[in-house]
Order: structure tokens, then C-alpha cells, then sequence
């Protein structure tokens, strides 16, 4: 696939909890990559109340890079999920289009320029990572494609929701679709990805498209039987405020007034 040159910028929003083992290898394949494509970057990474030294390994990628003012650094001392870091690093940046990418290389980081090459190619209003486009390379057990499997079932009859993948990490937004459906969300945590596609959908960004991804599973990840059962309270959470509570279809109350607790580095 040729590069495709956007002629805006793009800001990409790392959300980091405990990954002080993964995020050198990772931020600096992801700069590589980004540099590839020949756009103007910003990498946003939010160090989520970890325990471990991912402030510090962060503080390391900046300087590798000449503390580059193109690598912004945010944390907090308490852990506040996935979403809440999302939301918060966005709220930081000023591209035109934004990125959420994994702190980890379960998804390599040249999974990122396929997506920006898709979203210039499809004209999309999003991209979403997908291990089921038929393109895909994945490598993860059994249980855990069955799991996804049924979930996605699930998700589409709950929600007909045309996305045969929400919960892959990798997705990029035109900036003021964000700026939209930021401010309605609810959840914090992983179930965020599907709250998020779903919201979306209500606001009647439609143009979704689904890039293919390398997927090598390195058993590391955060997802857990408790957070397996987190995720299904929150997607029947989403559906109740969706189908019952007509949540969704009127601003209410910003999410964003919240992040005000980070500290830059």
C-alpha cells in the first residue's frame, strides 16, 4: 500500500497503565512509523495512576527524542480506566484527526499508518482496527476469538451496529466527531471502544470503515474473567441508557469537565 500524505495533523492519544515493560519499543516503532508517512504528529500519552515505572519510561521516550514538544507526557496518581485516560488525553491535543492506539506491540504500531492510509482512501469519518477484515493476521487463543466472536454476535443484535470488531485498540476520528460524542459518554473503562462506536452512530456518523491489522497476542494483556464481566455490565448498561433512557439523544452534562486532575511533564 502506497503512503498516503494527509495534509493535516495528526494527534495520537496513548492510554498507559502498568506498561512500563512495553512502551519504549513501542512509542519508538510508532514514531517510526508515523515519520513514514510524512504527516505533522503529536503523541499524547496518559500514564494512568500506574505502579510500575511507565512515567518513567515515558520521560525516556521523550528525551530519546530530543524532548520533542510533539511528545507530551500527562499522569495522575490514581488509576481511572481506559476511557477516562482516552477522553483525557484528547481533551490535550489539536489535530485534525485523532488516533487511540495501544501502549503495547499486541498491535504493532505500523497498524496505525494502514488506518490512516485507509481513512484518506475511504473517506471515512472513522476507522476502527478490525482482526475480522478479511486481510487480517491475527495470532491469539481459541477462547479469546470465541469470546470476541460472541460478543460482537451480541453487540450487533443489541445495537445494529454495522462494526465487526469495537474493541480493537487502534481507531482514528475525524476531530470534531470526538468533540461531539466525547461529552456523553459514561463509561470509564473497557467497554468505552463500543459506548463510544455506539454514541457515534446515534449522532449520525455513519461512515465507518474497518482497516485490516496484525494482531500477535502476547499474553500480557489487561482483560481479565472480572473485566469480562465489567464489559458485559457495561455494554447492557449502554443498551439500557440508549434504548430505555433515550440517554444519548440530547446533550447532557460534559465528561470532559472532569479532566482537570492530570499533570503534563
Amino acid at each position: 500500500m502506497k503512503n498516503q500524505v494527509h495534509p493535516k495533523r495528526v494527534s495520537v492519544v496513548i492510554p498507559a497503565y502498568n506498561k512500563g515493560s512495553s512502551l519504549f519499543p513501542t512509542l519508538d516503532q510508532l514514531i517510526q512509523q508515523l515519520q513514514l508517512t510524512g504527516l505533522d504528529f503529536e503523541i499524547a500519552i496518559v500514564n494512568d495512576g500506574s505502579t510500575d515505572n511507565t512515567l518513567e519510561e515515558a520521560i525516556r521516550v521523550k528525551r530519546f527524542n530530543g524532548n520533542s514538544e510533539n511528545i507530551k507526557i500527562y499522569h495522575y496518581p490514581q488509576n481511572q480506566g481506559k476511557g477516562f485516560a482516552l477522553a483525557y488525553g484528547f481533551s490535550k491535543t489539536t489535530g485534525d484527526l485523532v488516533a487511540f492506539c495501544d501502549a503495547d506491540l499486541d498491535l504493532p504500531p505500523v497498524n496505525l499508518r494502514v488506518a490512516l492510509a485507509y481513512f484518506d482512501q475511504e473517506k471515512a469519518d472513522i476507522v476502527v482496527g478490525s482482526k475480522r477484515h478479511p486481510d487480517s493476521r491475527v495470532n491469539y487463543p481459541i477462547i479469546r476469538r470465541l469470546l470476541s466472536l460472541g460478543y460482537q454476535i451480541a453487540i450487533r443484535f443489541l445495537f445494529n451496529l454495522n462494526v465487526r470488531d469495537t474493541q480493537c485498540g487502534l481507531k482514528v476520528f475525524k476531530r470534531e466527531i470526538l468533540e461531539k460524542i466525547l461529552p456523553k459518554l459514561v463509561v470509564k473503562a473497557f467497554a468505552f471502544d463500543l459506548e463510544l462506536l455506539v454514541v457515534a452512530k446515534q449522532y449520525g456518523f455513519l461512515n465507518i470503515a474497518e482497516s485490516p491489522i496484525e494482531l500477535d497476542y502476547k499474553f500480557n494483556s489487561t482483560i481479565s474473567l472480572k473485566t469480562a464481566k465489567n464489559i458485559l455490565q457495561d455494554t447492557t448498561a449502554i443498551f439500557y441508557r440508549k434504548s430505555i433512557l433515550n440517554y444519548y439523544a440530547e446533550p447532557k452534562g460534559l465528561v470532559l469537565r472532569r479532566l482537570a486532575i492530570g499533570n503534563p511533564v
